[in-house]
């Protein structure tokens, strides 16, 4: 069983990802930390629990508030992608509430302090926490197992900018920490995210009516503003295909190559430079996920949601 700590800001994909390592028996979560990126921290933390509560794992599961806004950079959020709440409008009805004193930073490395080489960090949003343990505690990086970042475009356009992927570009001084960290680092980026599309009758497939609901209702706008764009009724599933490299990485294959972020550029900050061709002769420092088996893993998510029962 591989040991997982999953790092997110929760929006509607998080949200999802945090589902599907619920389901899954191959992981056992640590703990979930929260990050500014696509909403707030506090908004996060709230969505985090309201997720955990809807399927029963909210006490089981302990969440942990970390960086309120990035490294050196003022906050820019996603609202207009996942709604004023973070999760379009879904689970407001839920109430919870956050207690919890000790920082994600601080929980990160102590954890990783405890379990050397068995804990895999997973990153699906701004890599602001983990890249601020590095520098209060720099053996994090030989105590982690791996770390799995959803971000970045190795060789296709950005979504935030033309060239720069959102949790990149949010926050690219601590995505380049992290990903010369030395570190083994695995990039699940748009090249693949982008591919794994989930569309209104995979949402409907989901067996419990109350997670069936919610997935249907929280991807409704998404899918429509992507069907505005491209023409199909789908919306892609970035953050639960991240998730699932720690799961069962045999739907995603990756190149081992160079990679550098650009944090000082005019036009292109934010942007995940790869050396494909080892032009600069430098050591490669990440897996970076270049082909994948959509369909077989959208197939895999549902089955995975319809496993899971609604507690409420």
């Amino acid at each position: 069983m591989n040991k997982i700590i999953l790092d997110v800001d929760t929006g509607i994909d998080d949200a999802i990802g945090i589902l599907l390592a619920c389901a899954s028996p191959e992981v056992d979560i640590q703990g979930i930390t929260t990050v500014s990126g696509n909403i707030d921290l506090e908004s996060a933390t709230r969505n985090t629990l309201r997720v955990l509560k809807l399927i029963g794992r909210d006490k089981e599961i302990q969440v942990y508030k970390g960086a309120t806004k990035p490294l050196v950079r003022p906050t820019r959020y996603a609202t207009e992608i996942h709604g004023a709440s973070g999760l379009a409008g879904q689970l407001e009805d839920i109430e919870v509430s956050h207690d919890n004193p000790v920082h994600a930073v601080d929980f990160m490395i102590e954890t990783l302090r405890g379990n050397p080489g068995q804990i895999t960090v997973i990153m699906t949003g701004p890599e602001t926490n983990f890249a601020l343990a590095i520098a209060k505690e720099p053996r994090v990086v030989d105590w982690v197992k791996e770390v799995i970042i959803m971000g970045g475009a190795a060789d296709m356009l950005g979504n935030e900018s033309p060239v720069a992927e959102f949790n990149i570009a949010i926050d690219p001084e601590a995505a380049e920490r992290v990903f010369q960290c030395g570190a083994k680092v695995t990039m699940v980026g748009l090249d693949v995210t982008t591919k794994a599309l989930l569309t209104q009758d995979d949402a409907k497939r989901v067996k419990d009516p109350k997670v069936r609901d919610f997935v249907a209702g929280a991807t409704y706008d998404y899918m429509m503003r992507f069907n505005a764009k491209k023409g199909i009724e789908a919306c892609s599933m970035h953050d639960p295909l991240a998730v699932c490299m720690a799961i069962d990485p045999k739907f995603v294959k990756t190149l081992h190559r160079f990679v550098g972020v650009e944090t000082q550029s005019v036009y292109c900050d934010g942007m995940t430079v790869c050396d494909f061709d080892n032009r600069w002769g430098k050591e490669p420092n990440v897996h970076v996920a270049m082909e994948v088996e959509a369909r077989n893993f959208i197939d895999f998510l549902v089955d995975r949601l319809s496993s899971l029962t609604a507690a409420l």
